[in-house]
C-alpha cells in the first residue's frame, strides 16, 4: 500500500494523534471515486490513513462519480457542472469500475479549458495546472472513468500533503449488503477505526462493527462561511483556488484532529464517537 504523497508537512497529523495500533492501518474512509470531490468529501479522506475507493458498486449518473460542481472565483452561487461524458456498457447495472469515458481526448481538452476559465485568474492556479498533468496522463492511459476521477482526487490530496494509502474495494471479497460491505472492507484492512459520513450513518448498522470491535467515528464538517462555505456542494477546487492550499490544509487538519480516534479508545470495544468541536456539528 504505497502512499500517494511523500510530503511530511501534516503538522499535527502525527501517528500518535490517530490512536494507531501496530496491527492496523489507522483510520479508514470508504468513498466512491469522485471528479474533483467536494471539500466535505476530501476532508473525510484527508482525515483517514487509508482510503478504500468504492469502485464495485452501481454507477449513479446523478451523483459525483463523473462530474464536479464548479463555481467561479468570488461567485459561489453561480455554479456549473464539469462532466466527463461516460458510457455505461451494462446499462444501469454498470459498476463504477466498468464505466467508460466517451472520447477521452476531447474530454481531456474540455477539462483543462473549463478549469482554466474558472480558476486561471487565481494566484494558486499555476500550482494546480502543473498537477493536472496527472489527470491528463490517466486520460491518455485508460478510458476508465473511475481511474480518471481517482486521479483527480489524488491530485487534491497531494496538494494538501496527504500521505495515506489507497486501496480499491474490488480487491476484496465482501458481502453484498451495503452495511456489511463496509464492515467487511474495514475488517479486511484491519483499520483501527472507520470514518463514516452523514450519508453512511443513515444506513450503517453499528452492531456489525461492534462484532468486529471496530470504532465508528461519525464524520462531519463545519457549515460556517469562508473555506467551508458550500463545502458539501462545490468541488474543493473552489476553496483551494480562493484561499490557497496552505489555508485549506490548516482547516482540514483541524477537522481531522477533531475526529481522531482517542488514545483511550480500546480496539476491542465499539465506540460510536460524536465529535463536538467548535464549528463542527455533532
Amino acid at each position: 500500500m504505497s502512499p500517494t504523497s511523500t510530503s511530511s508537512d501534516r503538522d499535527s497529523r502525527a501517528d500518535s494523534s490517530l490512536g494507531r495500533t501496530s496491527s492496523g492501518v489507522g483510520l479508514c474512509a470508504i468513498h466512491q471515486p469522485n471528479l474533483f470531490p467536494r471539500l466535505s468529501t476530501l476532508a473525510k479522506i484527508y482525515a483517514a490513513d487509508c482510503w478504500i475507493v468504492l469502485d464495485d458498486v452501481q454507477f449513479a449518473r446523478r451523483d459525483y462519480q463523473h462530474r464536479a460542481r464548479l463555481a467561479p472565483l468570488g461567485r459561489p452561487q453561480q455554479h456549473q457542472w464539469l462532466t466527463l461524458p461516460t458510457h455505461l456498457p451494462h446499462g444501469r447495472s454498470t459498476t463504477i469500475r466498468e464505466a467508460r469515458l466517451v472520447e477521452p481526448a476531447r474530454a481531456r481538452r474540455r477539462l483543462h479549458r473549463t478549469l482554466a476559465h474558472a480558476y486561471g485568474s487565481s494566484r494558486y492556479w499555476l500550482d494546480l495546472e502543473i498537477r493536472l498533468d496527472a489527470v491528463a496522463v490517466a486520460m491518455d492511459d485508460t478510458d476508465r472513468t473511475a481511474a480518471v476521477t481517482e486521479a483527480s482526487t489524488r491530485l487534491l490530496l497531494d496538494l494538501l500533503g496527504w500521505t495515506g494509502s489507497i486501496l480499491r474495494s474490488s480487491q476484496f471479497t465482501v458481502r453484498a449488503d451495503r452495511s456489511l460491505r463496509l464492515a467487511d472492507l474495514v475488517s479486511a484492512v484491519q483499520a483501527d477505526g472507520y470514518l463514516c459520513g452523514p450519508g453512511g450513518m443513515k444506513y450503517l448498522r453499528l452492531e456489525e462493527f461492534a462484532e468486529q470491535r471496530t470504532p465508528v467515528i461519525p464524520f462531519t464538517t463545519p457549515t460556517t462561511e469562508g473555506i467551508w462555505q458550500d463545502a458539501r456542494r462545490l468541488s474543493a477546487l473552489y476553496a483551494l483556488m480562493t484561499f490557497g492550499p496552505d489555508a485549506v490544509r490548516r482547516e482540514v487538519t483541524r477537522i481531522a484532529d477533531a475526529h481522531a480516534l482517542p488514545a483511550s479508545a480500546r480496539p476491542d470495544a465499539l465506540a460510536a464517537i460524536s465529535v463536538r468541536d467548535e464549528g463542527v456539528p455533532a
